[in-house]
């Protein structure tokens, strides 16, 4: 496929734009050797590849505040970029825009132990974090299997959760504040240390928008107390649609899991292949359910759950013993991507959920399109909050084989909008789910989306191309202005 032609004119007036950039970022802060620009040609998409015009790494507020006006005076498109572990396209470059980087904004600026809150700066990582605080027996509770390596900016970006996103929430749930730069250069503060702010809830709205409204440069974390006990089951079920009654039937039991995972057959063998986590082999499926609290709710609901799970036919059960053990068993389901890794060629990570009483239905159904497309499929949940990861097993270099396996993600993403679900649980829209969001949005509801972006962009210069299938003009929204037509990005080139 071919890129869109981009702007001729930005890319003849690099030159001035990289001098006026390096005015700002003096040293080694603006690259543009192509071989240094390659490391910022994709995120965790990797299908999809494009080296951006420049790249800027800046260290300050300032900075970013003096970059964002420098591009918008010029009409330079900007895209945002954390650690790139974004797995849906959303900081695939532009061959006419800038890649802004926060990598260098990394440090832990306060802690704040009486407020039970922590500022850091995007560029930290998830992990790094929990980390800081946990001497005191604190801990950052949303948990990303790639939280040793995504950044907190990107996390809010995204709105990503983890595996106890069950109990205690997305990002947006542990999120109390934000400083945002628009792209006219205006820095703003949403929300503080307090638990709620007056007025519009403009940080809900800036968590998860995928950095299409303002670049972050700072974030105001909540801190969570670690739990007096933690115990986890390991739970291997003959076939997926016990193992996806079960799930159901404990959330209707009014147990509220710390995390609750669910991993089919291929993905238990490579995991456990990978890590040794002594997963049963001998299962179609296997729950890992963890129970958090006092000592005494643990130990009685392990037991309430250990039943619910006999009765839906549970073959194995193994109780962690120790935090050593415990921590294993969630070892293997962190590194259950990776593990993947290394049973195919290439593998094609969804983001989709689902009610969770709906998952013994979609589960059969993706095994017929998995039958259906000639291509096997890894299935890893967040089973309790019916946030579906299939991974789609692969071969790039078969001729084919991609678009197959793209055209079995989009059936598996239109399945779950079709059983009252939707399209991303964490991973967002980015290029990935764009070109699908019609399937969940009317018109309507698409336009009154693109107003909030008029409102903070006018000019559609903060990472066009992403979520939006069409951009129609701020004038045809309702009193704003823009330029606009349809967005880069109309056919992507795959590698």
């Amino acid at each position: 496929m071919q890129m869109p032609e981009p702007d001729q004119g930005v890319i003849a007036a690099k030159s001035d734009i990289v001098e006026a950039l390096r005015a700002i970022v003096p040293g080694e802060g603006v690259i543009v050797e192509e071989q240094e620009l390659r490391a910022y040609e994709s995120d965790g998409l990797t299908a999809y590849r494009q080296l951006p015009l420049i790249v800027v790494l800046p260290e300050t507020t300032a900075q970013v505040s003096e970059i964002l006006r420098c591009c918008q005076a010029r009409g330079v498109k900007v895209v945002p970029r954390g650690a790139g572990t974004s797995l849906s396209g959303g900081a695939l470059p532009l061959a006419d825009g800038i890649i802004l980087g926060l990598a260098k904004f990394n440090r832990v600026l306060e802690i704040d132990f009486d407020n039970r809150c922590a500022v850091v700066q995007p560029g930290v990582t998830n992990l790094a974090i929990t980390t800081a605080v946990a001497d005191q027996g604190f801990y950052y509770a949303p948990d990303p299997s790639s939280q040793i390596a995504c950044t907190i900016g990107g996390n809010v970006a995204e709105n990503s959760g983890g595996v106890h996103c069950l109990k205690y929430g997305l990002t947006t749930n542990n999120l109390l504040g934000l400083e945002m730069v628009l792209m006219d250069g205006t820095v703003l503060r949403l929300g503080g240390k307090h638990l709620d702010a007056a007025g519009y809830d403009l940080l809900g709205i800036m968590t998860g928008s995928e950095g299409l409204l303002g670049v972050v440069t700072e974030v105001t974390v909540r801190l969570l107390k670690k739990p007096e006990t933690a115990r986890a089951l390991l739970l291997g079920f003959p076939t997926n649609e016990q193992a996806g009654d079960a799930v159901a039937t404990i959330i209707a039991a009014g147990i509220i899991p710390g995390g609750m995972e669910m991993m089919d057959g291929p993905a238990i063998n490579a995991a456990e292949d990978f890590v040794q986590a002594g997963y049963p082999r001998d299962v179609e499926a296997l729950l890992i359910v963890e129970l958090d609290g006092p000592q005494a709710e643990v130990d009685y609901l392990i037991g309430e759950v250990s039943k619910i799970a006999e009765a839906k036919g549970a073959v194995t059960s193994r109780i962690s013993e120790t935090e050593e053990e415990r921590l294993i068993f969630w070892a293997g389901r962190k590194a259950a991507f990776p593990a993947v890794g290394r049973i195919s060629p290439d593998y094609y990570c969804m983001d989709g959920t689902i009610p969770r009483a709906r998952l013994p239905q979609v589960l059969k159904r993706m095994r017929e399109l998995s039958e259906h497309y000639g291509l096997r499929v890894a299935n890893v949940f967040h089973a309790g909050d019916g946030n579906l990861h299939p991974l789609i097993l692969y071969d790039a270099n078969k001729p084919g084989e991609l678009e197959k396996a793209e055209d079995f993600g989009a059936d598996i993403l239109r399945l779950c909008v079709e059983v009252g679900g939707v399209l991303t649980g964490e991973h967002g829209v980015g290029v990935e789910k764009r070109d699908l969001m019609g399937t969940m949005f009317s018109e309507a509801d698409l336009k009154q989306q693109q107003r909030v972006k008029c409102a903070f962009d006018p000019e559609a210069l903060l990472n066009p191309g992403k979520v939006f299938p069409q951009l129609h003009r701020c004038a045809e929204l309702g009193r704003m202005h823009i330029s606009g037509g349809k967005l880069p990005f109309p056919d992507l080139p795959r590698f």
